[in-house]
């Protein structure tokens, strides 16, 4: 591979993410801007998206560099095309990165997928350093999205898992119960797996000035804030939003769906099927001042991810946004919701609608519970989940790995 000297020994990382562009994953965008002000020289390769088309961009000194998805994936066989294809283009855009970019120290890949612990490897010959971003539990999810259709695709899944956390020199993991699973699944050393939360960015959101218009008539505005896949469980909150209408006798209640995704297009249909479209709005991705306008309206924000393996050990970005805008958060009883939200949340039944617009409908009449769920919430982030409380053990754990002292250029 070819090697590629760096100005002044600055230290250089490459960030490989397949599941979102950036800027807009805002955790790997966070991470990248966090090195770069670290004095890092930080390069990412990432999928392009229809707001962000370009190969190549610098950002707040940062090198973006991004590749064309031909087609959108459907069914295992679909997926196994795109993971391969996006190997390929990561791998070409890696050599570029090595042979006419900034070079790179340290590669950090993000999953899902799992499937770039070859190019993790062939690095390390280099002497490149191997970081593994254990954003999601790639089994857990496939077996909540697919069932049990195939187990060869679940066994192949845990064997790409097993040999990233295999090859990888540390894991940055998003919460305890990640890191439970990278040392006892993925057997690495306790110490070699850092736990980085993806709090909000308090210098990227600010409350505003609410606008009423979003609530179309209504009193009261609900909002889900997120990316809508088939296993992030909204067509729960649409049939709550029926069940507060038609069983609770609620049409001073409207919902705000933020994000796109791929089952976006069917939750729509979906919630137009039923007969609550005029009581829900699909805004699709949004700029953060359109995102910060919202919230600052929205009266409750909620999280209807059902409880399974996958979401109980998830951390629910959304749920921090709701707490850093002051929003009272009604979600099921997940475990690691209960860590992120503790007393700024209620939690409904796991998996039952009813019960999550029961909870709903119940805090939408004690305003003063609201009141003071969401300045718990809000107070939670400022002085422990905020991203300013990640960076730290960031920036740990990449000095563990590359000391600031000089050391020789590899690729």
């Amino acid at each position: 591979m070819p090697t590629k000297a760096s100005a002044g020994n600055r230290r250089r990382v490459l960030i490989v993410v397949q599941n979102l562009p950036v800027p807009f994953d805002r955790r790997v965008w966070l991470e990248a801007t966090t090195l770069a002000r670290a004095g890092w020289s930080v390069s990412v390769i990432c999928p392009k998206a229809e707001q962000f088309p370009r190969s190549f961009e610098e950002l707040e000194d940062v090198h973006i560099y991004r590749y064309a998805l031909p087609f959108e994936a459907h069914g295992a066989l679909g997926f196994v095309a795109e993971f391969a294809w996006c190997f390929l283009r990561t791998a070409m855009k890696t050599a570029r990165v090595a042979a006419r970019g900034r070079g790179f120290d340290v590669l950090h890949v993000c999953n899902p997928p799992e499937t770039y612990w070859p190019l993790g490897w062939l690095c390390q010959r280099f002497g490149v350093r191997f970081v593994f971003d254990h954003h999601d539990l790639s089994p857990e999810m496939y077996a909540v999205k697919f069932g049990d259709r195939s187990r060869l695709t679940l066994a192949s899944l845990r064997f790409l898992e097993r040999m990233t956390f295999r090859v990888a020199d540390i894991v940055i993991t998003t919460n305890e119960s990640h890191r439970r699973i990278a040392v006892q699944r993925g057997r690495k050393a306790p110490a070699d797996v850092f736990v980085v939360r993806s709090g909000p960015d308090l210098l990227r959101l600010r409350r505003t000035e609410p606008d009423l218009s979003l609530r179309r008539g209504g009193a009261h505005l609900l909002v889900y804030l997120g990316e809508i896949c088939e296993q992030d469980g909204v067509d729960h909150l649409v049939r709550a939003m029926q069940i507060l209408r038609d069983e609770l006798g609620r049409t001073d209640v409207r919902c705000v769906f933020v994000g796109g995704g791929p089952h976006q297009p069917a939750v729509k249909e979906y919630a137009h099927t039923i007969g609550v479209s005029e009581m829900c709005t699909f805004t699709g991705r949004v700029s953060d001042e359109d995102l910060s306008v919202i919230l600052s309206t929205a009266d409750i924000g909620v999280d209807p991810d059902p409880k399974n393996d996958w979401s109980d050990k998830s951390t629910m970005n959304k749920v921090m946004e709701y707490m850093f805008f002051g929003l009272p958060v009604v979600a099921y009883d997940l475990a690691e919701t209960r860590v992120s939200a503790d007393g700024a949340a209620v939690y409904a039944e796991p998996n039952s609608e009813r019960s999550l617009a029961a909870e709903i409908d119940t805090l939408l009449d004690d305003p003063e519970r609201r009141r003071r769920m969401g300045a718990a919430g809000h107070d939670r982030v400022r002085t422990t989940l905020a991203w300013e409380y990640s960076a730290p053990v960031l920036l740990e754990a990449y000095e563990r790995l590359v000391p600031s002292a000089p050391r020789p250029s590899h690729v």
